[in-house]
């Protein structure tokens, strides 16, 4: 896993964060976290049995970096999201968000994505090999 920046904080080695935690980490107000979250595709807190916000250290690491932009380089938030969208984090809006797979763990949409079409390819792959048995 790539480390963060040495100008962001250490951030504890934990799975899910809650959302005063990211707001502590983050240094910014809980409110915040919750606009970004409507207005950046990329930050997509898993919601457990009770409704909370789990933000992942993916998630923590994005949030720094949005508020770098927005705070310490003086981006608009249209401007932050069309920087990260050309890093390849932001996705468009409907895009393909995060999801749940089978043990309740966070998948990225993009992965998904990804592993789609390795998926396609490989049945393209067979279907080929199965016409040239026959």
């Amino acid at each position: 896993m790539k480390e963060p920046p040495p100008e962001f904080p250490q951030i504890p080695d934990k799975i899910y964060f809650r959302i005063g935690e990211v707001s502590h980490l983050v240094g910014v107000d809980t409110h915040v976290l919750r606009y970004w979250e409507s207005e950046f595709s990329l930050i997509k807190p898993f919601r457990g049995p009770s409704k909370q916000r789990l933000y992942r250290r993916q998630d923590v690491h994005n949030l720094l970096r949005i508020k770098k932009l927005l705070h310490d380089e003086g981006y608009t938030i249209s401007g932050a999201r069309r920087h990260l969208k050309q890093l390849g984090l932001e996705q468009h809006a409907g895009g393909a968000g995060n999801a749940a797979n089978a043990t309740g763990r966070i998948v990225d949409g993009s992965l998904l994505i990804r592993i789609k079409q390795e998926l396609r390819e490989i049945l393209a792959q067979l279907d080929t090999t199965k016409k040239s048995d026959l």
